[in-house]
C-alpha cells in the first residue's frame, strides 16, 4: 500500500527532471522527465511509510540513519530537485493537511519565554567550538556573508557583511551599540576596533559567550566591548544604534511585538537599528519538521508582512528593507565544503550520524535559498523619519577619513 502511495505523490510531484527510486521489495519507481536526473535507494521499508506520512521529517531522517542513500552521493541534486518541484507544485493534499495542522500549533510550537529559548540556543550553538571552526571563517561569523562577486572568498564575503551593517548603522566614535545575539563576538569586536563603538553583546549561548569574552580580552577591547550571558528582554539601557545578526529568526512569532517594542524602548530618540534575518518571500508558514526538531529547535523563518506588521505596531520607521536573495546560498556553500574537507574530524568531535544530519542541514539550507522561497531580510527602523540620510548614498560613499581614524586611534 505504502508503495502505491509513494508511486502516486511522486507522480504528483515530480515535473522537472527525473527521480528514480529503488524500493526494498526491488520495485523502481521513475517520475518527470529530463534533466537533472537522480536516484536514491531505500533500504528500510518504514522509510517509505514515513516518505508518504511526512516527508520533510522521513526524508532527513532516513539520510542521516544511512536508510537513503544517493547515486554518486548527489545530495545537492537530490534537494535541488525536490525543493524545486515542492515550490512549484505546492504539494500534494496530504502534505497541505499537515502544514495546515501545523499553522494551527504555530502559537505553542513557537512560544518562547527565557528558559524555553535557553533550551533552544544551547541545543545548537553549545556544540563542541571544534564543530564550528571546521567550517566558519576565521572571525566564526555564523550568518549569511555578502558577495560583490561569486569569486568573492568566504573571509571577503564576511568581512564585506560587516562593514555593510556598520554602513547602515552610521556607526560614529563613542557611540553605544547593543548588539542583540551577538554569536561569538565577531561583530562587536569590529564595530569596536575599527569605528570606535562602545558595545554591549548579550547572547544565551555559554560558549559563544566564553568564548567571545576571551576574544575581547585578548584583543585589548575589554574596556570597550562587554558580552553578556542575558536575554534581550532584560537589557534595560538604552543605545544609540542596535544590530541583531541571524537572531530574530529565534525570537518566535508569539514575541514579535514584544521583541521590536523592546528594539524601541532600547534606541535613543535619533537611534538606529539594523535587524538581519533569514526570510520567506511568500506568506507567513511553519518550520520545517526536521530543522526544528534535530537543528534548531523554537527557530522559525519569517514572511515580511509578519515582520513589518509587528514593526508597524511598535511605532517605528522602516527606514530601509534590503532583500538578499543568493547571498546566503553562497555562503552555506563554501560552509558545506570547509566541512567535507574536514569530515574525518567532525567524525572525530561526534559520529557518522551526526556528520550526515549536519551535511544535510547545511546542503538543505543551500537549496532551500537554491530553489525554493528562502533569502535575507535587513530592516533599517529608527523612531524618528529623519534619522538616516534621504538616500543611500553614503552607502557607497567612503566613510570622512578623519571619522575612520578616529574610529581607529580610540580602538588602539
Amino acid at each position: 500500500m505504502w508503495e502505491r502511495l509513494l508511486d502516486r505523490m511522486m507522480a504528483r510531484l515530480v515535473r522537472r527532471g527525473t527521480l528514480t527510486v529503488h524500493l526494498p521489495d526491488g520495485q523502481v519507481l521513475r517520475h518527470g522527465g529530463g534533466a537533472p536526473e537522480v536516484a536514491i535507494r531505500v533500504s528500510d521499508p518504514a522509510v517509505v511509510r514515513g516518505v508518504v506520512l511526512n516527508p520533510e521529517l522521513a526524508v532527513g531522517e532516513a539520510y542521516m540513519e544511512g536508510t537513503l542513500t544517493i547515486d554518486d552521493d548527489d545530495l545537492h541534486g537530490f534537494l535541488g530537485l525536490a525543493l524545486g518541484n515542492m515550490a512549484e507544485t505546492g504539494g500534494t493534499r496530504w502534505t497541505g493537511a499537515m502544514q495546515s495542522l501545523r499553522k494551527l500549533l504555530r502559537t505553542l510550537r513557537q512560544y518562547n519565554p527565557a528558559s524555553r529559548a535557553r533550551q533552544n540556543v544551547a541545543h545548537h550553538y553549545d556544540l563542541s567550538g571544534e564543530l564550528y571552526d571546521l567550517f566558519l571563517d576565521d572571525d566564526k561569523q555564523y550568518s549569511c556573508g555578502y558577495f560583490r562577486s561569486p569569486s568573492d572568498t568566504l573571509e571577503q564575503a564576511q568581512a564585506q557583511k560587516k562593514a555593510h551593517i556598520a554602513g547602515k548603522l552610521l556607526i560614529e566614535p563613542g557611540m553605544r551599540v547593543l548588539d542583540i545575539g551577538c554569536g561569538w563576538g565577531g561583530l562587536a569586536l569590529t564595530l569596536a576596533r575599527d569605528f570606535g563603538a562602545r558595545v554591549v553583546g548579550v547572547t544565551l549561548s555559554t560558549e559563544q559567550y566564553n568564548l567571545a569574552t576571551d576574544r575581547a580580552r585578548r584583543a585589548g577591547l575589554s574596556d570597550r566591548v562587554e558580552f553578556r550571558l542575558q536575554d534581550y528582554r532584560d537589557v534595560l539601557e538604552t543605545f544609540d544604534r542596535i544590530v541583531s545578526v541571524g537572531m530574530f529568526e529565534h525570537v518566535g512569532t508569539p514575541h514579535y511585538r514584544a521583541y521590536f517594542g523592546g528594539v524601541r524602548d532600547r534606541l535613543t530618540e535619533d537611534g538606529v537599528a539594523l535587524i538581519h534575518t533569514i526570510g520567506r518571500a511568500d506568506p507567513p508558514g511553519t518550520t520545517n519538521p526536521w530543522i526544528a526538531k534535530y537543528i534548531f529547535p523554537g527557530g522559525y523563518i519569517p514572511a515580511m508582512s509578519e515582520t513589518m506588521r509587528a514593526i508597524e505596531k511598535e511605532r517605528l520607521w522602516p527606514t530601509d528593507v534590503e532583500v538578499w536573495r543568493l547571498h546566503y546560498a553562497e555562503t552555506l556553500r563554501h560552509w558545506h565544503d570547509r566541512f567535507m574537507a574536514n569530515i574525518d574530524r567532525a567524525r572525530a568531535i561526534y559520529d557518522e550520524r551526526f556528520c550526515r544530519m549536519w551535511r544535510f542541514y547545511l546542503a538543505a539550507s543551500e537549496m532551500t535559498f537554491r530553489a525554493s522561497t528562502q533569502c535575507v531580510f535587513q530592516f533599517q527602523l529608527s523612531r524618528r523619519v529623519d534619522a538616516v540620510p534621504l538616500t543611500r548614498d553614503y552607502l557607497y560613499t567612503p566613510r570622512p577619513a578623519a571619522a575612520v581614524g578616529s574610529a581607529s586611534s580610540a580602538a588602539e
